[in-house]
């Protein structure tokens, strides 16, 4: 799953930059526009936009403000409070998703199109309710976890404490590996 968000991420990142930098090119230096390139560059954007969102679901780093984290001794309320945040997370989520629903049928059935190449809308509209069903079903998962621990069903949190800061993900762990690496090398 790790592997998957990380090139899907990174191929809409670089399209989406391209084609930016394809605009300013031929809007600025040769000025002839491309048109419809808006258009087509909506479309990763806004997939890019939800599925980052529900890639911080996944990994559980959405940013939070852990003011009462401070006060909380034992690993046990934090993740009582964890699980209360993740519970009106998910209330909050499936609200809005019943709004997106509405949105993706009503998308589905209109069939409306872009004003300037015609690309059915319904393309980057139905982003927004499969992220919002994506990070509910993380978000639940969490919110599990994190019960099973306050109920004594895990032996350890769904996530160890730590600096709520510098979250633990995949990509701290491989950036840490290579700046080691690069101290290991004399500097040129």
């Amino acid at each position: 799953m790790e592997r998957l968000f990380r090139y899907t991420l990174t191929l809409l990142i670089t399209i989406v930059a391209g084609s930016q930098f394809i605009q300013v090119i031929t809007r600025y230096i040769l000025e002839t526009p491309i048109m419809g390139l808006e258009e087509m560059a909506l479309i990763p954007t806004l997939w890019l936009y939800l599925l980052g969102s529900v890639n911080a679901s996944r990994e559980d780093t959405q940013i939070r403000a852990n003011v009462l984290d401070i006060f909380l001794k034992t690993e046990r309320a934090r993740a009582a409070l964890k699980a209360i945040a993740d519970g009106l997370s998910v209330a909050i989520s499936i609200w809005l998703a019943t709004w997106a629903w509405d949105f993706f049928t009503y998308s589905w059935r209109v069939g409306k199109g872009t004003p300037t190449l015609y690309l059915p809308t319904f393309i980057y509209e139905s982003a927004v309710f499969i992220g919002l069903v994506l990070m509910i079903v993380f978000t639940i998962w969490h919110l599990v976890r994190n019960l099973g621990y306050v109920f004594g069903l895990r032996s350890e949190p769904d996530q160890a404490a730590g600096d709520p800061d510098f979250p633990e993900t995949a990509e701290v762990h491989e950036f840490q590996i290579l700046t080691d690496a690069n101290k290991d090398k004399p500097n040129d």
